[in-house]
């Protein structure tokens, strides 16, 4: 094997964030001043990937971009984050997937996301990094791209071994049963655990409840993310709902905090296999708190040197 060789590959989304700062929300028609505007990075795949890569693995992508000035910054952005880009594909028949969004003073926000060149990830692609997904030690994957290629790309991590972390996010009712069957790990956060079962999921007891349904199901390890409240874990090996708590933080921005946990976590099995799963989510926890209190998406995720070294031994 190739001792280069990514050790945690992501197939999942890359966004371009455009976001626009204003008193309030305009009405239909309406013109108003904005305060501030930024571009940021994001897509619930290229945030996990970065996340993973600050921490010090081998990562790399499999994604699709335009063949656009978005698409090619957004290709600079991995290699500048060390990210392996060999599988992150453009494409001049779509443009590069991007967020419009307006912030008002109180933090509510209105969002218009286009895909774009994020559905055009296909088979052919999947195939060419097919190499790489066999030989990493975790594979990632959500549903910002289409569910097909995701679940593709599942039972190619899992006929081979590698573990695998599935993200249902955007959630969807109607959730193909094989999604389950071929997840080591099927992490969601309260509002997505609410649509995949129907359950309410305001508490911990209820996020046990919901996570006992999705096992069921088939995965061999459920997470149910709750915030500020942990996480609650349940698993074909220990059934009886365990809530991991996290330390209250003060929260600057909470976008893409899910995704800073699922980073870590992929980290945290590619790198330090030997922790339990419990010490591995209140890790992970840490992480994503610290990545709450900055603004921004990837950029508030920390690196290595940021966090308690005591993590990495």
């Amino acid at each position: 094997m190739d001792p280069e060789r990514p050790q945690v590959v992501v197939v999942g989304s890359c966004m371009t964030d455009l976001v626009s700062i204003t008193p309030r929300l305009p009405k239909a028609g309406e013109t108003i001043h904005g305060s501030k505007f930024f571009i940021g990075f994001g897509g619930k795949g290229a945030n996990q990937c970065i996340q993973a890569a600050r921490l010090g693995v081998r990562t790399a992508m499999v994604g699709k971009v335009g063949a656009d000035s978005f698409g090619n910054n957004y290709i600079e952005n991995f290699k500048k984050n060390k990210v392996c880009t060999d599988f992150v594909f453009q494409t001049a028949t779509a443009a590069t997937g991007a967020a419009s969004i307006i912030v008002n003073a109180e933090g509510q926000n209105a969002i218009v996301i286009v895909a774009g060149a994020n559905l055009l990830l296909n088979a052919e692609n999947l195939t060419k990094a097919s190499a790489a997904i066999s030989e990493a030690r975790v594979m990632v994957c959500q549903l910002e791209i289409s569910p097909e290629v995701s679940l593709q790309a599942l039972k190619i991590a899992h006929q081979s071994g590698v573990r695998t972390i599935f993200n249902p996010a955007p959630a969807t009712a109607d959730l193909d049963p094989a999604f389950y069957t071929h997840s080591d790990i099927f992490c969601c956060n309260e509002s997505e655990a609410e649509i995949l079962t129907g359950m309410q999921v305001q508490s911990p007891s209820d996020a046990g409840a919901a996570g006992s349904v999705l096992l069921g199901r088939g995965c061999c390890l459920v997470l149910v993310t709750l915030g500020g409240e942990g996480c609650v874990i349940v698993s074909k090996q220990d059934p009886n709902p365990k809530h991991i708590a996290t330390s209250k933080v003060k929260a600057v921005d909470t976008t893409g905090a899910g995704d800073s946990f699922i980073g870590a976590l992929a980290f945290f099995i590619a790198q330090h296999p030997q922790l339990s799963m419990e010490e591995m989510v209140k890790r992970s926890n840490h992480i994503a708190s610290v990545s709450v209190q900055a603004a921004g998406t990837q950029t508030s995720y920390p690196h290595r040197k940021d966090l308690p070294q005591d993590f990495f031994s």
